[in-house]
């Protein structure tokens, strides 16, 4: 579904942050991207969203080249990305807006992830009356409010407590396995990588260039953080990242 061929990215200062990276991405797979910092991990992240271009270079997703950003893809940022001056159902129907759906559907939309994601009681909340777990979990209601096909992802738990951010790893396992959405995953954890990613895409320090990729077909079950093989691949990508 997703095809990366041969990009590169070099920056009008001169920073050069990806060279020559390729990989594919199957249809309703989740594909983690793990590598050191500053690797050009959020780069090619964005490449993809099609937010920047590549200097070489490009992006594929179902088989045609990505040079503006698409209906179907979703992107969730680091810091969330959400509006400060705007209440949790508002942040979350800003998509649906944007796309003038009617106002029947969107309170049907949003009052359903409401409702799935916990946040009931808090429609009128803004968001620096919400922890970070709830905050992350109106970006992601953001996201899925627009039904996309692709789901992009910039570290979105780096911020959490370890709970935290195995709750919400484990809810994003329930998502895609309800959905089959085809979902990227950008992260600096080596556990998050091998739980979320059945493809794990390890980038070299900047430039990033592929160093590996490995195929992790037991991932997407929230019990394979308990398993020896989940240990055994997590040794394999330290292995990776630091040789």
């Amino acid at each position: 579904m997703i095809s990366v061929n041969d990009v590169s990215k070099v920056y009008e200062d001169g920073t050069v942050a990806l060279k020559n990276v390729s990989f594919e991405v199957e249809k309703g797979e989740i594909c983690s991207i793990i590598g050191p910092s500053g690797c050009g991990k959020s780069t090619l992240l964005l490449i993809i969203a099609g937010l920047i271009k590549p200097s070489d270079g490009h992006v594929k997703i179902d088989g045609r080249v990505v040079d503006k950003p698409r209906r179907d893809v979703a992107l969730i940022l680091q810091d969330y990305g959400l509006f400060p001056w705007k209440t949790v159902y508002d942040n979350i129907a800003l998509g649906l807006r944007i796309r003038k759906i009617g106002r029947g559907e969107e309170k049907w939309i949003v009052n359903s992830l409401i409702e799935r994601l916990g946040l009931r009681g808090f429609e009128k909340h803004y968001p620096k009356q919400l922890s970070g777990g709830m905050r992350q979990r109106v970006a992601i209601a953001r996201a899925l409010a627009i039904q996309p096909n692709i789901l992009l992802m910039d570290e979105p738990f780096s911020s959490l407590d370890a709970l935290t951010r195995e709750k919400l790893q484990n809810f994003l396992l329930e998502l895609w396995n309800e959905r089959k959405m085809t979902v990227i995953l950008v992260t600096h954890s080596i556990e998050e990588a091998v739980f979320l990613g059945r493809k794990i895409v390890v980038l070299t320090p900047r430039p990033g260039r592929v160093k590996t990729i490995i195929e992790n077909p037991s991932a997407g079950d929230v019990n394979y953080r308990w398993t020896e093989e989940f240990f055994e691949r997590c040794r394999e990508v330290r292995r990776s990242v630091t040789s």
